[in-house]
């Protein structure tokens, strides 16, 4: 984890902001094949062990990859693969088995230690020690969750990774943070104008957002670390839907400052350099910038419907992206460049779906009717995003191949435009 991100994921624990009622999750469907694996309960007194025992389990579950061998009956727990126990969990079909101690320390500081082994081989995968307080326990399962994660599959986890999204009730609205799993919500900004399109910076140490606080759409910078904004972008006439340069360094963004209709332009993350890229008759909306930061994939109707077009991010002509359908809106970059997510409109409802970008290839990855605002996951793994479900709108994930459905739930209000960091 990066010293950013560490401080982020810190910060978030220990801000004296609201805590919100954590998401409910609901795994439907998953991959067809899944690896065995066992969680035994770490050992330990109190409720810290119970605690990393269950965001382990729960991380992994969600994944829908992973088959979890139920072994909580084996008490006590299993410590070392010695143990005869450890041997009736690999009958029980586990493949993989995670053995962990939790022990308070004289100071009060809580270790955690954990192993990951070859169920058969009895074999150690991986295994680590950290040292932490209660108040970030969580943390700590999700990071184990992590290396169990990337161990088994070969890709990084993004258990301790955070959501951002936007949620309104009745006249109020709130900036968001929550981790991947839903929980640990933290209120960043509240409002009674709206507030929309939250984006990360790259190394998840800052929060682009459009606030509507001065009665027009203006773009905020939140600074993660201590708390602070800044206005990045507040022009004459609309500001609004801030992408993040892959390094950090740019966003593009959707000025009217012209009165030439909204248009894409770049600036620098200190507010100066301001660029104009587009200049066509048409609405262009919803920047996203390209992995290598070489391009742009933006929303457009010059066509005469909203399409995906791509263009350089240094200026020049636009390409058509998206053929299939009259509605393909909202583009967002898998980490690898290879494909990007967006919504499409098809017989009336609105899908999440994902276009190779060298073949063209369309897969609809969703079966609901209204959904909005795809976000990739760190590693593209899983997709964020907001949809509807008996009028309120809620968040969802899916998996990049459509096999896996995550749906989270939460208290009363809407749900909107995730954006899912580092």
């Amino acid at each position: 984890m990066s010293s950013i991100k560490r401080a982020v994921s810190l910060l978030l624990l220990c801000l004296p902001l609201v805590t919100q009622a954590a998401m409910t999750i609901e795994i439907i469907g998953g991959a067809a094949s899944k690896i065995p694996v066992a969680i035994s309960p770490f050992a330990g007194a109190g409720l810290a062990y119970q605690t990393i025992t269950d965001v382990v389990a729960a991380d992994l579950a969600r994944t829908g990859e992973l088959n979890l061998i139920n072994v909580a009956d084996l008490t006590p727990p299993i410590t070392d693969p010695g143990d005869p126990r450890f041997g009736v969990a690999q009958q029980r079909g586990a493949e993989a088995i995670v053995l962990g101690q939790v022990n308070v320390l004289p100071n009060g500081q809580i270790e955690v230690k954990f192993r990951l082994m070859d169920a058969v081989k009895k074999t150690q995968l991986a295994g680590y020690s950290y040292t932490t307080d209660v108040k970030q326990l969580r943390l700590v399962g999700h990071k184990i969750a992590d290396v169990v994660y990337e161990k088994l599959i070969g890709v990084p986890g993004v258990f301790s990774t955070h959501i951002a999204y936007v949620l309104k009730q009745g006249k109020r609205y709130e900036l968001q943070v929550v981790d991947a799993d839903g929980q640990n919500g933290q209120s960043v900004l509240k409002s009674t104008e709206p507030l929309i399109s939250p984006a990360w910076s790259p190394d998840g140490s800052k929060l682009a957002y459009v606030s509507f606080e001065d009665k027009k759409p203006v773009v905020y910078v939140q600074n993660m670390l201590n708390g602070s904004r800044r206005i990045l972008a507040n022009f004459k006439g609309s500001n609004s839907a801030p992408a993040w340069s892959p390094d950090g360094t740019q966003l593009a963004l959707v000025l009217t400052r012209d009165n030439s209709g909204s248009q894409l332009y770049v600036m620098n993350a200190d507010g100066g350099g301001l660029k104009r890229l587009t200049f066509g008759g048409g609405i262009d909306t919803e920047p996203a910038w390209s992995p290598d930061g070489k391009s742009i994939l933006f929303t457009s109707d010059r066509g005469g419907s909203p399409q995906v077009y791509q263009m350089p991010a240094a200026g020049g002509s636009a390409q058509r992206m998206t053929f299939d359908g009259s509605y393909n809106v909202s583009p967002s970059w898998s980490p690898d460049g290879k494909r990007f997510a967006f919504v499409q409109r098809s017989e009336g409802r609105f899908r999440i779906a994902v276009q190779d970008i060298a073949t063209g290839q369309v897969q609809v990855l969703t079966n609901t009717n209204l959904d909005e605002s795809p976000s990739f996951a760190a590693n593209g793994k899983m997709i964020v995003y907001a949809t509807e479900i008996n009028g309120r709108g809620v968040l969802a994930a899916v998996s990049s191949d459509g096999r896996t459905q995550v749906r989270l739930s939460d208290r009363a209000g809407d749900m909107r435009e995730p954006s899912w960091g580092r």
